[in-house]
């Protein structure tokens, strides 16, 4: 049985297994600093293949309070993340609107964590700011 725990720290959970090299490119866009800054996601990677195929509804499920603490999200790498341009994370709220989605570009992954973390931003202000496909790739 898959379980998630964490240790403080942003959990990005892997749910596809089918490309292990497109799952450490997104891994390397996630913990890149940011260009100029040099800002950091504070992130843990989840890489247990019991989790393989998982859907945004079961992450749920198991994303509780005693398993996530106080996380204002999830990412989630996925079949969509491993086969498209810029590795769109899944993101999923787990506080103030939980179950809300959306997709965000790999490499501004710490924007969004660094912002949620220290309650700077809400997780709608980047719901909300997303391109016409459907994917936030930054302010």
């Amino acid at each position: 049985m898959a379980t998630l725990t964490t240790t403080g720290a942003a959990p990005v959970l892997r749910t596809d297994f089918s490309d292990q090299q497109a799952w450490l490119a997104v891994r390397g866009a996630i913990v890149a600093p940011s260009e100029g800054d040099g800002f950091l996601a504070d992130v843990e990677f989840v890489d247990d293949p019991a989790f393989d195929g998982w859907t945004a509804q079961q992450i749920l499920g198991m994303a509780t309070r005693e398993a996530v603490g106080f996380q204002a999200c999830i990412f989630v790498v996925d079949r969509i993340t491993l086969t498209s341009a810029d590795w769109p994370v899944l993101v999923i709220d787990l506080q103030e609107d939980r179950g809300r989605e959306f997709r965000a570009a790999a490499s501004v992954l710490y924007q969004i964590e660094g912002n949620l973390s220290i309650c700077n931003m809400d997780f709608f202000e980047f719901a909300d700011a997303v391109q016409a496909d459907g994917v936030y790739r930054g302010f």
